[in-house]
């Protein structure tokens, strides 16, 4: 190493330290000792949680020893009221679709009827109102083209739910027995993958 460097990077223990890097350097210690707490912490909370699994999977376990072949016999009524909840979950969600389109659709007619009203004051064709008519128009029938695809989309959903609830229903009045024994299983955890319902 040169002497230059050897002189700047030496530090003498008289020399005062810029109040500015001592300030930095005490952040900086705060800050590694704040992560190292959290690594602490995280690490308890990770135990924590293979605890509470390893503790959830044996009752779950003991309690599908005890019901026995209930839960394979429920299981299709569960998958089916599944199916049923996301099935009810996307009619909203296109319904919510056809309010919009709905509203889209009133204000564009709302569009024509005010441009219908600037031409049909008496008053020579002004290619601005003309235009304006013309653009609303398009709109009005863009709009009850997306309306009538939203409602169109909306009735195959609400289709959907009502055939996932027939069934739903149908396999809960056929499996009665052991529904009720399950439920408790079903309703509190995860089963395989199946997630929780209620």
């Amino acid at each position: 190493m040169c002497s230059y460097w050897k002189n700047h990077l030496t530090t003498d223990s008289n020399t005062p330290v810029d109040p500015r890097v001592q300030i930095e350097l005490e952040r900086l210690n705060t800050a590694t000792d704040d992560i190292n707490k959290l690594e602490v912490d995280l690490d308890e909370a990770r135990l924590v949680f293979r605890q509470l699994l390893f503790e959830s999977n044996f009752k779950i376990q003991s309690l599908a020893k005890k019901l026995g072949g209930c839960i394979d016999k429920s299981r299709p009524y569960y998958e089916a009221r599944f199916k049923a909840n996301k099935a009810l979950q996307e009619m909203r969600a296109t319904a919510v679709l056809f309010e919009k389109a709905n509203s889209a659709h009133s204000a564009a007619r709302e569009m024509v009827y005010l441009a219908e009203q600037g031409l049909s004051g008496g008053v020579p064709l002004d290619p601005a109102w003309q235009e304006m008519l013309n653009h609303a128009t398009a709109r009005v029938n863009q709009a009850e083209a997306d309306r009538a695809s939203a409602g169109a989309r909306h009735r195959i959903t609400a289709d959907q739910h009502r055939s996932a609830l027939t069934a739903a229903r149908s396999l809960q009045h056929s499996l009665k027995r052991h529904v009720a024994k399950s439920r408790f299983l079903y309703c509190t955890d995860y089963v395989n993958g199946l997630p929780r319902l209620m």
